[in-house]
């Protein structure tokens, strides 16, 4: 197979090796949206701790990755 044969769309069919980097998510302390990064590489099932850009306060972050699409929830340490 030669250069001019290679079909984007035929080897690597849309969902494979392509995953959001970032979410718009809303804090659970100031009400503020912001956008966090993400990174695939974690794995599909991800929870950590990020402070707010906007108030400081910690959040606990809840990342799933399903076909490269993040769903990504923040909560309260107190939760």
């Amino acid at each position: 197979m030669s250069d001019n044969d290679f079909d984007l769309d035929e080897d690597f069919p849309l969902g494979d090796g392509v995953a959001d980097n970032s979410a718009d998510v809303t804090c659970p302390y100031c009400g503020e949206t912001v956008t966090i990064g993400v990174d695939a590489g974690g794995g599909s099932v991800q929870q950590y701790v990020e402070d707010c850009e906007v108030c400081c306060n910690p959040c606990r972050v809840s990342v799933r990755f399903v076909n490269g699409v993040a769903s990504v929830e923040l909560g309260s340490l107190d939760d």
